[in-house]
């Protein structure tokens, strides 16, 4: 199924020295803003106060926000989960240690000795502003090392996934393809990293499970790629690499088109209609598929040309034998 049957090839390569400055660049801009400021890490990595409430009926988020902002909470962590009247409210450590919140803290704690925190002071302060008739059935503290051990399984999660996808692509086409394409993909999660870095927005688990996510969607499309330029190879037995390269990207451009269209109006009704609990996780999505074709098509396609690809990497030589048959 094509949109559109481009009938010239678009000349790709001869632009792909502009195509990896313009990647370098902005791959150093991501490293330098994590390198600055870091990352916005949630609460599953930093450690803080989860509380878990149901209401019965459907509870008022914004009423319940407007309460944890009166008390000091800047951006409070409030959503629904499972069903309407079952509400989920998120605090860091230094939101939970914030001075306006001592009068929520149980009284008679030995002087120095961390307050324990009171889950009825908060109903009454925050729950209760959105319905009276709400039961506190959870209240968790999440600690630091369960958050540094959350960050190394996700890096370790990161790396695992980058060393399947070389090793994969390098026994389906070649090692050069393999090499190309985890550069290409690692750009696209420095980027998104570099994004979230910029501006502060919160990385949370979902947020990780989107970079996953996006290793394996920009990997399918260089898969794609690689695939049009070895079936290229063999058809185009007369064209230097640069056409067949040329050729195989304008052959899939209508089919990335439509792909990455359909996967994009899915992501954006989540960034739309998701809510605060999805907001996130629909934006680093949004940041990969776009990079993701860019990296695929811009990226890894001109490293392997650079890398030296050729003919005979990818298509046995035809070989006569000592009878004048081709073998």
């Amino acid at each position: 199924m094509e949109f559109f049957k481009i009938r010239k090839d678009i000349p790709f390569m001869r632009h792909a020295l502009a195509f990896n400055i313009v990647s370098f660049v902005t791959f150093l801009l991501a490293v330098g803003f994590l390198a600055g400021k870091g990352l916005n890490f949630s609460i599953e990595f930093t450690g803080g106060l989860i509380v878990e409430s149901r209401y019965e009926q459907a509870a008022d988020l914004d009423k319940i926000r407007a309460a944890m902002e009166g008390l000091g909470v800047k951006e409070p962590q409030v959503q629904s989960f499972g069903t309407p009247r079952d509400v989920l409210i998120r605090m860091s450590v230094k939101d939970a240690e914030n001075p306006a919140f001592s009068s929520l803290n149980k009284e008679g704690a030995k002087e120095g000795a961390k307050a324990e925190f009171d889950k009825e002071k908060f109903r009454n302060a925050v729950l209760t502003s959105a319905s009276p008739q709400v039961t506190v059935q959870r209240v968790e503290y999440v600690g630091p090392q369960v958050g540094r051990e959350l960050a190394e399984n996700g890096a370790l999660a990161l790396l695992i996934t980058s060393l399947g996808i070389v090793i994969y692509l390098a026994f389906r086409f070649e090692w050069k393809f393999g090499v190309a394409a985890i550069i290409a993909n690692l750009h696209d999660v420095i980027i998104i990293l570099g994004f979230f870095s910029f501006f502060q927005w919160e990385f949370s688990l979902p947020v990780l499970a989107a970079i996953l996510a996006i290793l394996g969607y920009s990997v399918n499309e260089s898969v794609v790629v690689a695939d049009r330029i070895r079936e290229n190879f063999r058809k185009m037995r007369r064209s230097p690499v640069r056409e067949v390269i040329d050729n195989a990207i304008t052959r899939t451009m209508s089919r990335t088109i439509i792909t990455h269209g359909c996967t994009q109006m899915a992501v954006l009704s989540m960034l739309l209609f998701g809510g605060a609990a999805l907001h996130y996780f629909a934006v680093a999505l949004t940041i990969g598929i776009l990079f993701g074709i860019y990296s695929s098509v811009l990226v890894m396609a001109p490293l392997v040309m650079w890398l030296g690809v050729r003919r005979e990497d990818l298509v046995k030589p035809v070989q006569a034998s000592k009878d004048g048959a081709v073998v």
